[in-house]
């Protein structure tokens, strides 16, 4: 219940109140004047109809408000439900037309993917035969290139002669001196002295050491 509807009723009880404590002075009989004649009437009971009357006939009017903003608010209601219903039918059929442009597409796509493959496909085989022909003909090429080679080479070592070496005898030089001869050695002539160990033997002459001389004795090797 709302603050002016509260506010109604206690008025209206007020009032009511009011003239139940006041009746006998409502209900008094007493001369009333409308302005161009004079009648005998309860003028307190003729205002309160008065009031009542007009009381319902605000009642009535907004009733009558009331029943016309809701049926205002149902057709608008209504009305945005429909354009709610079209426009997701609107949007439905974007999405629609957005899937099928999509699945174009795609289609588009994988034709031109499969084409592009097709074509790549075609293109490598024909490179394949083309290197291959391209390698047979330069083993052909390097083949026939060596075996010319070789051939030249073959028929210059056969044109060239061979120059035999003469074998010269040695003769000596002039300048040269011969060689001089020693005389034998008589090893039985002269006695090899016994070894003694009071005399060490040095295999190895000293740097500070001059060598000895050989003695008439000494054998010569």
């Amino acid at each position: 219940m709302s603050i002016r509807t509260l506010l109604l009723l206690i008025v209206g009880a007020a009032i009511a109140l009011l003239a139940a404590l006041n009746w006998s002075s409502l209900a008094a009989i007493q001369a009333i004047s409308l302005g161009f004649t004079v009648v005998q009437g309860p003028l307190g009971l003729i205002l309160i109809g008065l009031t009542l009357l007009l009381a319902a006939v605000f009642l009535v009017y907004i009733f009558y408000l009331h029943s016309t903003v809701m049926f205002e608010t149902r057709r608008h209601t209504k009305e945005l439900q429909n354009q709610r219903e079209l426009a997701d039918r609107a949007e439905a059929s974007r999405f629609t037309e957005l899937r099928t442009f999509l699945d174009g597409m795609r289609q588009d796509g994988k034709i031109r993917h499969d084409a592009g493959k097709q074509e790549l496909l075609v293109r490598i085989a024909a490179l394949e035969t083309a290197l291959a022909a391209r390698l047979d003909q330069t083993d052909n090429t390097n083949a026939a290139f060596f075996g010319e080679l070789g051939d030249r080479v073959d028929r210059r070592a056969a044109d060239v002669p061979v120059a035999p070496v003469a074998s010269q005898p040695f003769e000596p030089s002039p300048s040269s001196q011969p060689l001089r001869s020693e005389p034998p050695l008589d090893v039985t002539a002269t006695p090899v002295p016994p070894f003694s160990p009071a005399q060490p033997v040095d295999p190895v002459p000293h740097p500070d050491r001059a060598p000895a001389s050989p003695g008439p004795d000494t054998p010569r090797w």
